[in-house]
């Protein structure tokens, strides 16, 4: 049996691209067959995009898919049986999810997408997404009030993210301007809905917060449809706000509408102009506080002066303070006082102390030798200073030394005409015998 083109071509050339040479090369057909093949085995996938383009052909439409967050499109070739199916024609602008097959047609090396289905994305989708989202995050606790940081009580520069030329824009700055007038602005004039504005927000967020200038960011919009404010409600962009260290307000659209960037946002305004009054003070209001605080404080200074001048004028009134020397000489008079009853009761004490020592002087003497000698008593001594106490003491011839009240003389002792010890009688016979 012999053998058909196909087979010659498979048996004679290599088995994988790897194994390919100049001299040994595919085939063009071999290796579209073989990119058609892998192809095909890819299975379809569910993509939610835009579309920017449509045409209609016969019974063939051919749409072109922009990313909802990027600058990336695809073609995408749909069969009139499947746009029959949707309830109401499909629109340019519409938001859709559509499942794809990749196709590659072989004659001319032409990949394509195949819509096998599409839907599209209808309102109630979008809100049940972001609803998704924000219990999500609020899971998380970005949402949280403990992590929103205080607005500085006067901003000096105010750093504003908003659309061009925008209304918005002018009556953040209007309104402020018309608060205080010294108020700067930094202002980041970007793309505020499409494809590119979660990008140019967050890239214009990231700008001011590292400005060490700017002390508030207002991220501001006007209203408009749930489509037009949905990137204020991308996760990204929810994330920046939520790790910027600079105060972030929220200004996106009316009261209510409330994009997740309203819930992250250190302050939350319902208008750009509302936002203009939150941020910065009335500087009429803010003369007449202080207006207001500088009489309150005169009242306060005068009140006190006032209690202070009675008080001191009480002060003054007493009499220490009316004639001082009154302390002087009530004190002089008290001093001289207790000195008289000290030098009394020191004169009693040393009188009575006097006459205590008088008495007891009195008494000694009374008891002392030069009484008994002035009663007439004499002392009789030997040389040797010894008193004769008994007559056998002295012999004939003995020096004796005689003490009487008027002083003392020398005598001579003579013998005596008695034996044994002297009669007890006085000293009288002693000064006899002598």
């Amino acid at each position: 049996m012999a053998e058909t083109p196909e087979r010659k071509i498979i048996a004679t050339t290599a088995a994988t691209a790897a194994e390919t040479s100049p001299d040994n090369p595919w085939p063009l057909q071999l290796l579209s067959q073989k990119l058609k093949a892998h192809i095909e085995k890819a299975p379809p996938a569910w993509v939610e995009a835009q579309v920017i383009e449509l045409n209609k052909r016969a019974n063939v439409s051919y749409l072109t898919l922009r990313d909802i967050d990027a600058e990336v499109s695809l073609s995408v070739t749909v069969w009139g049986s499947v746009l029959g199916r949707l309830e109401a024609p499909l629109e340019r602008g519409s938001r859709v999810v559509a499942q794809l097959k990749p196709d590659f047609w072989l004659k001319t090396g032409r990949l394509s997408m195949q819509g096998q289905d599409i839907r599209p994305v209808g309102l109630g989708d979008l809100l049940a997404r972001i609803e998704k989202l924000r219990q999500a995050l609020a899971a998380e606790g970005l949402f949280d009030v403990r992590r929103k940081k205080p607005l500085p009580l006067l901003p000096h520069r105010i750093g504003l993210i908003t659309g061009r030329n925008s209304d918005a824009m002018k009556d953040v700055v209007r309104n402020a301007s018309l608060r205080w007038p010294a108020v700067e602005f930094e202002i980041r004039e970007v793309a505020v809905q499409g494809v590119n504005a979660v990008a140019a927000v967050t890239a214009a967020l990231a700008e001011l917060d590292a400005d060490p200038r700017v002390d508030v960011i207002v991220i501001a919009r006007g209203g408009g449809s749930l489509e037009d404010l949905l990137a204020f409600s991308h996760e990204s962009l929810v994330r920046a706000v939520a790790a910027a260290q600079t105060p972030v307000v929220s200004a996106i659209g009316h009261e209510a509408d409330r994009p997740l960037l309203d819930e992250v946002a250190d302050l939350r305004a319902s208008t750009p102009t509302d936002a203009a009054k939150r941020i910065v003070p009335d500087v009429g209001d803010e003369l007449r506080r202080v207006d207001a605080a500088r009489q309150q404080l005169n009242r306060r200074i005068h009140d006190l002066l006032s209690r202070e001048s009675e008080r001191l004028a009480y002060l003054r009134s007493r009499p220490v303070l009316a004639n001082p020397h009154i302390m002087i000489s009530t004190k002089y008079d008290d001093v001289t006082a207790f000195r008289a009853r000290a030098l009394t009761a020191v004169r009693t004490q040393v009188g009575r102390h006097g006459d205590r020592l008088a008495h007891l002087r009195a008494q000694v003497r009374a008891l002392s030798p030069q009484k008994t000698l002035d009663r007439g008593y004499a002392v009789v001594q030997l040389e040797d200073k010894s008193i004769v106490r008994d007559p056998t003491q002295v012999t004939a011839g003995t020096p004796l030394k005689i003490r009487v009240a008027g002083g003392e003389f020398a005598a001579t002792g003579a013998q005596h005409t008695f034996a044994g010890p002297a009669p007890a009688t006085s000293n009288t016979s002693k000064k006899e015998n002598a």
